[in-house]
């Protein structure tokens, strides 16, 4: 979605206001996003945010 988008790990890092190593991990599942950074992140990228957790 990010990359559709055309946003960089570091410009959705940076919207989201979360570092971009932290970022990364959440991206790559090595880290759990809590609620709070889910919502940022959804924010970020204009969309509702049940739809980070829709099938692709």
């Amino acid at each position: 979605m990010r990359r559709a988008r055309g946003l960089s790990q570091e410009e959705l890092a940076h919207r989201a206001d979360v570092s971009r190593g932290h970022m990364g991990k959440v991206e790559n599942a090595k880290f759990a996003a809590s609620l709070d950074l889910l919502e940022r992140i959804a924010k970020a990228l204009n969309v509702d945010p049940e739809v980070l957790f829709a099938k692709r």
